[in-house]
């Protein structure tokens, strides 16, 4: 208690020691990062939100879940570490050592090693296996996990809605709002009907990324659907997220129908409305609700909360006196401020530059109540100084928190660092940057939610140095709190590629795609043009089939260029894939690659692919060149094939040298299929183009000898008299004649 009430003198000291400084220093104060003096008012809001019974966790821990998990947590795993304790093992042991486990793949481990050693898990493991999967993020193997549930129980364990609502919250949280959408659909489809708390955690994902359109769907098919009842939990979330979205009238459309299902609305409920109305600016409005909270039920009076939200409105319209007299009113009531209340009233008095009501509020955070200065409090000086340019003053106060053991969190660093560089000192932001990502200031769980918007300069600096490595760590540590940002995506994505990284910027691509966002089409070009200057056409086939899923419409040439190398690498599966994507969204086609794509298609014995291919090129009004296509299947000993694209061709009109049909069917007589060629003569023959063949002769003989009497009899009597059959050969002989064209 001693060291505390030092500890609190020691930062109003400093802090009122900031109020000295001369007022006109202080310009202009703008908010750090949206108003993060206030996140913890809405944070606290959100929160009750998402309450849920947990059944009570057991305190005494055994002595052998204790030797395990030391075991387990400070040396490396092997399935040899535990095996003294194989005989040992209860439901409540195993338990209690999962839940201690740091690291996730250790606890999965243990898991795995438990049940090889003869443990039967229960539901209750089983879903502790799972929410620590998912609490740290290890989505992928979450999802996994959850489907072998009942595999790997011989059906013993039921995967019923709680495990998917653990999920879908994690996914949610991770920003990862379709993965959750997915997942609300899968259990759907396998069975498992979606309880109420399904549908909050769903409809609570859908609205903190401003899905109100998917928001409603949800809700109309939890009423009309599956019949379930919303609850109080149901209403505050969607009270909240409409007010959030700037819809304040469609948040108080659903606080007059929570009594159409016997919902009363408590003191969250109120909390959101006056949260949204001073969001929108109708802090009176607000303020009069509070005041007929109490007549509407004598059980429910606003609270801390309550009254902060207010004091927050009054100060976003820099109406101070009337949040002071707020402050007044909760201390009438006897409800004691927190440090949230006392902070949001110096910011506002901050930027109104009441600098003498600031040092009697400051004398009032006694900390008795807990109110003392903390982090927030000191970003606010900090942000203050940074944007009167007194950046000195700024790192006194941000020394001024490590020697006083205040820890600086996520606005503490962006605020300094943003100005530095505002500035023009890189160097000491990079200095400054590297001990944020050392220290992991953004995965503490204490403080505001960092925003990734807020480094952007930092990181537009490293990413144009060639240091988008380190840009990239933070990047990871911003996404693992759920923070994103397109921007900083993009600029990561930008300069990985200027450094030649092109793979590890697909792969930022991809964790922007997850998160729903849309990156710029120059994204897609640079990171395609990478690729293919990188020799890697399959990565920029798959660049390219992600911008067309962004509704982008690449340029032709970038199409034939990836076809191109598709082509060069032998890629013949994917070449054909690009070819009907073509054909499909009209993209002009070149009649080298269509030609060199068939080719390969029969190279590789894809035969019918490459007719298949070929009939859509023909029916889109385009072509090949049939000739190189017959040649090519000669040279390989494909002559059936070549006769199909010779019918082929006769079919759609197209000029053949009559050379390449000699070709085929003397090559078609000599492996016995004289059938076939008398097939393609027979065409020829009807359409009075057989005159200048050279071959009747060997076919007639082929057809012969395979005892095909009348085809040869047919063929015999249409032969060219020795006259017109000498010309032919003399026709053909010679090196200057007119090629005979069909």
């Amino acid at each position: 208690m001693h060291f505390r009430t030092i500890s609190s003198n020691q930062r109003l000291t400093s802090i009122s020691n900031f109020t000295s400084h001369s007022p006109s220093s202080l310009r202009c104060f703008c908010s750090i990062d949206a108003s993060i003096q206030t996140q913890n008012v809405n944070d606290e809001i959100e929160q009750q939100q998402l309450v849920q019974n947990e059944k009570p966790r057991s305190r005494n821990t055994s002595k052998t879940a204790k030797t395990m998990v030391n075991l387990i947590n400070f040396k490396p795993w092997s399935n040899g570490l535990l095996s003294s304790f194989a005989n040992s093992l209860s439901k409540t042991t195993v338990l209690q050592t999962l839940r201690h486990i740091k690291v996730p793949s250790k606890a999965f481990h243990f898991f795995n090693w438990v049940y090889e050693n003869g443990f039967s898990h229960n539901a209750q493991s089983y879903f502790m296996m799972l929410e620590i999967l998912g609490r740290e993020k290890n989505l992928n193997v979450a999802r996994n996990f959850l489907y072998s549930i009942e595999k790997r129980s011989n059906g013993e364990v039921k995967v019923d809605d709680k495990f998917f609502n653990s999920l879908i919250r994690s996914y949610g949280e991770a920003g990862l709002f379709k993965e959750s959408v997915k997942l609300f659909e899968s259990m759907k489809v396998i069975g498992v009907s979606p309880s109420v708390v399904t549908f909050n955690s769903v409809l609570l994902v859908l609205l903190r990324r401003g899905r109100i359109n998917m928001a409603k769907e949800v809700y109309d098919e939890m009423l009309n659907t599956y019949g379930v009842t919303p609850d109080s939990y149901t209403f505050n979330i969607l009270i909240r997220g409409f007010c959030k979205n700037s819809m304040v009238d469609e948040g108080f459309r659903f606080f007059k129908e929570m009594t159409s299902f016997n919902c009363d609305p408590d003191v969250v409920t109120y909390n959101t409305l006056v949260d949204g109305l001073c969001r929108a600016g109708k802090v009176k409005v607000a303020h009069n609700l509070v005041i007929g909270m109490s007549k509407k039920c004598k059980d429910l009076s606003p609270d801390v909360v309550t009254y902060t939200t207010l004091i927050r409105g009054y100060c976003m319209k820099q109406e101070v006196d009337e949040a002071l007299a707020i402050l007044e009113e909760m201390n009438g009531k006897g409800l004691k401020p927190n440090i949230v209340t006392y902070n949001t009233l110096i910011k506002g008095l901050c930027e109104a530059q009441r600098w003498d009501k600031m040092k009697d509020i400051l004398e009032q955070m006694n900390g008795d109540d807990g109110s003392i200065p903390d982090a927030c409090t000191f970003n606010t000086l900090i942000n203050s100084h940074c944007c009167a340019g007194n950046l000195d003053e700024a790192f006194k106060v941000f020394e001024n928190m490590k020697s006083l053991l205040v820890l600086a969190d996520s606005a503490s660093y962006s605020v300094l660092i943003r100005s530095l560089c505002q500035k023009g000192d890189y160097d000491k932001a990079e200095m400054l940057f590297d001990e944020l990502f050392e220290k992991e200031v953004l995965l503490c769980s204490f403080g505001p939610k960092p925003l990734a918007a807020s480094y952007k300069h930092i990181f537009q600096y490293l990413c144009e140095h060639g240091k988008t490595k380190k840009a990239e760590r933070v990047l990871r540590q911003l996404m693992k709190r759920g923070t994103q940002d397109p921007l900083t995506y993009q600029i990561v994505i930008l300069g990985h590629c200027k450094e030649g990284a092109f793979e590890n910027g697909y792969e930022i691509l991809i964790w922007m795609l997850r998160r729903d966002f849309l990156p710029d089409v120059d994204i897609y070009d640079y990171l395609i043009d990478g690729f293919l200057q990188n020799d890697k056409p399959l990565l920029a086939k798959e660049t390219l089939e992600k911008m067309l899923k962004s509704s982008y419409q690449p340029e032709t040439s970038t199409w034939h260029s990836i076809l191109t190398r598709l082509l060069e690498k032998g890629c013949v599966h994917e070449s054909a894939d690009v070819i009907v994507t073509m054909l499909e969204r009209n993209i002009r086609q070149n009649i080298n690659l269509s030609t060199k794509c068939l080719q390969l298609l029969f190279d590789r014995g894809l035969q019918d692919k490459a007719f298949k291919i070929n009939e859509l090129i023909y029916r889109n009004g385009y072509r090949v060149k049939m000739d190189e296509v017959v040649q090519f299947l000669c040279k390989k000993g494909k002559p059936s094939e070549a006769c199909k694209m010779l019918f082929f061709s006769l079919k759609n009109n197209q000029t053949v040298e009559i050379d390449l049909f000699n070709t085929v069917i003397l090559d078609l007589c000599k492996i016995n299929k004289a059938s076939e060629a008398f097939g393609l003569c027979y065409e020829l023959v009807e359409k009075g183009l057989h005159q200048d063949l050279i071959c009747l002769n060997d076919l007639v003989t082929a057809l012969e000898a395979g005892g095909r009497i009348e085809e040869a009899a047919f063929l015999s009597k249409r032969m060219p008299t020795e006259e017109n059959f000498d010309r032919s050969v003399r026709n053909n002989s010679s090196k200057n004649s007119r090629a005979n064209k069909i």
